[in-house]
């Protein structure tokens, strides 16, 4: 198998395990930076094109698309989808994730338990939002990625101040949103790495101070964690929900049972050194098999 990844390089961890998979295994292996490629536009001929080459002849892509280039390296993405090329996630399915928002309406609307949300763009509404929601309460911006753009609220006053900030100098448009704060799990969630249909590995992530967000890039600890089935059921039931194969699925603990924060289209492989499971030949074993019987459906097709 000929095996496009799209990424930021081949100096990142990620990317640098699932290149020494993918080669242990016999496949051919090409990093591409996808935010060197250009596109061709031709409804004909949709090609890509790296270093003044048309990138052509794989078998699959698996996209590695970093946050901040979410819209040029989706778009990546789907000109390989016009060409008719397996790919391991689908661009409207890494977008559609990465708009908090958009993911907490899918998550509302397959059924699957989160933190109670609120979102609003008029600050005439913070005091009935409050009420809502009551304090502490966790603000956030809809595009915020490892715990940035994140604060906790604990008074009144400070989710008004903040609210307020955020409403006047978020001059792109950005969502906010404002979620029910967990005190039972303050500081503590759980990724659950899923590949296919099921959970392949598991941690759970503590900050190390007073910090209610347990990031591993904001300085959390992680852990190897058994979950419930109820936990993996629900991180698998999120995963087809958002159209994602391969993905993080973050949890918290509650009261009420498991509840889904989010769902991460390109999660790091941090969780192989705490867990200590081979999370990236189980990628490779997924992307080998459905690479083969979407290949295989294009030549019975034509």
């Amino acid at each position: 198998m000929k095996l496009a990844i799209l990424s930021n390089g081949n100096a990142n961890y990620s990317t640098k395990r699932l290149v020494e998979e993918a080669e242990k295994r016999g496949h051919q292996v090409k990093v591409i930076k996808y935010k060197n490629c250009y596109l061709s536009l031709d409804d004909k001929h949709p090609d890509v094109y790296y270093k003044g080459k048309k990138i052509e002849g794989f078998d699959a892509v698996l996209p590695r698309i970093s946050n901040n280039m979410t819209r040029y390296g989706c778009a990546v993405v789907r000109q390989f989808e016009m060409q008719g090329v397996y790919t391991s996630a689908a661009s409207v399915a890494i977008t559609r994730a990465r708009d908090k928002l958009r993911a907490a309406q899918i998550l509302a609307k397959y059924d699957i338990d989160t933190p109670k949300t609120l979102v609003s763009r008029n600050t005439s509404d913070i005091d009935d939002l409050l009420e809502q929601i009551g304090l502490p309460v966790i603000i956030k911006l809809a595009t915020g990625t490892h715990g940035n753009g994140v604060i906790l609220a604990d008074t009144r006053k400070a989710a008004k101040s903040a609210l307020q900030a955020f409403y006047l100098y978020n001059e792109d448009g950005t969502n906010i949103l404002l979620q029910e704060f967990i005190k039972e799990s303050a500081g503590t969630d759980i990724r659950a790495f899923v590949v296919g249909n099921r959970v392949v590995a598991s941690m759970q992530r503590d900050s190390l101070d007073d910090d209610f967000r347990s990031n591993l890039h904001q300085g959390g600890l992680g852990t190897a964690v058994k979950l419930t089935d109820a936990e993996k059921k629900v991180a698998v039931k999120a995963a087809r929900a958002m159209g994602l194969h391969i993905c993080g699925v973050d949890l918290m603990r509650s009261v009420r049972g498991p509840l889904v924060l989010e769902v991460n289209a390109s999660p790091g492989f941090g969780i192989e050194k705490v867990t200590g499971r081979d999370v990236a030949s189980k990628i490779i074993e997924y992307i080998e098999h459905n690479a083969t019987r979407h290949n295989s459906k294009d030549r019975v097709g034509a």
